[in-house]
């Protein structure tokens, strides 16, 4: 996938600003509420179950390269408004902060679908400021409400560069069963 040059300086521009709100000094705090429960892909000191208010994790982005193709979009979750999301908090210390930052934006953010929200996390060991990728509603990636009949299309047909969206849904569920956390919406 190539990302146009635009797009990629409006993503430095976004990935400047969340480092500048972090600041450096404090150990680096993430949310994960899908795949970056179950593969992270990067180091962190810490992870701590963990629960958000005010979002919600749902099945209701398009993926048309990783999970789908522009002919057959696959899905995947997105971090919406309203609810709450019971999830995992990674601390990352501050000396490896901007690394690990850089890192997992150039994961997320690639095609800057997603708006980075700095969040106040409920942990068992207190409240913790960590950053998540939420996505809006008035994003061209959000598919709004799905009937079950489409659910059941993207199951069956939609594989992309990662592999499907079924395998995806299920490697999701399966961990967050493995973390303890019963979504029962998912």
């Amino acid at each position: 996938m190539t990302v146009p040059d635009a797009l990629l300086a409006d993503a430095q521009t976004k990935l400047n600003a969340a480092l500048a709100r972090w600041g450096g000094e404090q150990d680096l705090w993430l949310f994960g509420y899908a795949s970056l429960i179950w593969k992270p892909e990067f180091d962190y000191a810490q992870r701590l179950d963990a629960r958000i208010h005010g979002w919600h994790r749902a099945l209701c982005m398009w993926s048309r390269v990783y999970r789908g193709t522009p002919e057959c979009p696959g899905l995947v979750f997105g971090l919406l408004s309203g609810g709450s999301c019971h999830g995992q908090a990674f601390r990352v210390p501050a000396a490896r902060g901007k690394q690990v930052l850089t890192q997992v934006w150039h994961r997320e953010m690639v095609s800057d679908v997603y708006v980075p929200r700095w969040v106040t996390c409920q942990t068992a060991a207190g409240r913790v400021q960590a950053l998540a990728f939420t996505l809006p509603r008035d994003s061209p990636q959000y598919t709004g409400q799905l009937s079950d009949a489409q659910y059941a299309d993207v199951f069956s047909n939609a594989k992309g560069r990662f592999g499907s969206t079924l395998d995806y849904a299920s490697q999701t569920y399966q961990s967050l069963l493995t973390q303890g956390i019963d979504d029962r919406a998912l």
